[in-house]
């Protein structure tokens, strides 16, 4: 079965973007944790990203109730896992991110801060790398438990190991001196034994705290098998992502090869030829194997593509994404939807900027000023109906944010051009 460019085009729009809306197989998502729920975890490394991702999708939604669910309901929960990369998911997912890529970062992230520790100078020195780390780590839970929640600053007061230094070891411009408290905090969010919580300051602000784990799971994160937990996030992928390759669930897992096909041969798929995209958004579009759930879920699938409600979904639908959204994240192979827009709308690291999608492609990108200005380009002409759409849901993003900005951490070059005013 040949799955087209066109046909996937359907089904993100219907299972990622247009969330709002009753389809074919999809109920409406009705709340915040719907919305994690359907796209398996939000990314959360640039903090407004999260809240910004939730307004896209359900009209009716604002940003108190994206902390409600964050910080007082607590149903769903910031982790370190796929690709060192901080995500929100739903609590009850936490479990298998944690067993099937927390634990596995983890396990570098320790291994790299030894070493480090072991081998590099350091101001004041450590003698002792293995010794110093435990101790470090103990101060940082006992600080957290008697005086938490503290943020990075406060922390390192309250525990002083924390400033220890890394002392440049070449000329470069980015080889300059830092501390541990990044890495230490990484490491144990990854470990699961601390939390990212609320931020100090605006709904927007990245200067986030630090919680024990233990205020949201009190016996701690429950463990599982990490094969079979792999086998799970697989499965939760599929059906938020598929039809996909394997190279696009191994790099958005952040597994091996070899956890890769486990994990897929463990699950009841259908092997299909999946239209890839064409590089420059025109020509005919390169196929690649692929697969998608097999049975019930599959089914769901197939009916997107080709159910006239899912048609109509897709026909006119805007969406005004974030940095880094999850859509736009979702899959390393992107011709299908990006087309020849790389350039402009992705920093060189590869993090994805305010993107603005058209009938289930990337079109331009967007940015709101400090003020609440909403500004857009396109990079295409496409047509004077899709303009007032993007502009009206530019003002109604704008409208929620009540006269804040956002300042993305990930400036890509078009989003620097519209945030300094260049239209």
């Amino acid at each position: 079965m040949r799955i087209s460019v066109g046909q996937r085009r359907l089904v993100l729009v219907s299972r990622q973007l247009a969330l709002g809306s009753a389809q074919q197989g999809l109920p409406a998502a009705r709340d915040v944790e719907d919305v994690v729920d359907r796209l398996v975890a939000l990314h959360a490394t640039d903090a407004p990203s999260v809240y910004l991702s939730v307004l896209a999708r359900v009209p009716g939604l604002t940003l108190d109730d994206v902390r409600a669910a964050l910080y007082d309901r607590r149903t769903v929960v910031k982790v370190l896992a796929m690709r060192r990369t901080m995500f929100v998911v739903r609590r009850d997912v936490v479990p298998v991110v944690h067993a099937a890529a927390a634990a596995a970062v983890a396990r570098r992230l320790r291994t790299r801060l030894l070493k480090e520790l072991a081998t590099l100078s350091t101001d004041p020195p450590v003698p002792d790398a293995a010794a110093f780390l435990a101790a470090t780590e103990q101060q940082v839970h006992t600080a957290l438990t008697d005086h938490g929640p503290l943020d990075g600053a406060s922390l390192s007061r309250a525990v002083p190991a924390l400033r220890t230094a890394f002392l440049p070891t070449t000329d470069k411009s980015w080889d300059v001196r830092r501390t541990m408290t990044s890495q230490l905090m990484a490491l144990l969010s990854a470990e699961g034994s601390v939390v990212r919580g609320e931020p100090r300051g605006s709904w927007s602000s990245n200067r986030h705290l630090w919680s024990p784990m233990t205020d949201w799971f009190p016996g701690g994160i429950p463990e599982l098998d990490e094969a079979a937990a792999r086998v799970e996030l697989a499965r939760a992928w599929l059906a938020a992502f598929g039809p996909a390759t394997e190279r696009d669930l191994q790099w958005w897992t952040g597994w091996n090869l070899g956890q890769t096909r486990a994990a897929l041969a463990a699950l009841d798929l259908r092997e299909v030829d999946l239209e890839v995209g064409a590089p420059d958004g025109e020509g005919e579009s390169a196929v690649a194997p692929g697969v998608m759930l097999a049975g019930e879920a599959g089914e769901v699938t197939l009916d997107l593509m080709s159910d006239a409600a899912a048609s109509a979904t897709v026909e006119g639908h805007v969406a005004l994404l974030p940095t880094l959204d999850p859509t736009t994240m979702g899959w390393t192979q992107r011709d299908w939807y990006l087309g020849p827009h790389r350039a402009p709308l992705f920093d060189r690291a590869g993090n994805a900027g305010a993107t603005i999608w058209w009938q289930g492609r990337i079109v331009g990108a967007w940015v709101v000023r400090p003020g609440g200005e909403p500004v857009y380009r396109l990079l295409e002409d496409v047509g004077a109906d899709a303009r007032a759409r993007v502009a009206a849901e530019g003002e109604r993003i704008a409208h929620l944010l009540g006269g804040d900005g956002v300042t993305a951490s990930f400036p890509t070059p078009l989003y620097r051009e519209l945030y300094a005013g260049q239209r």
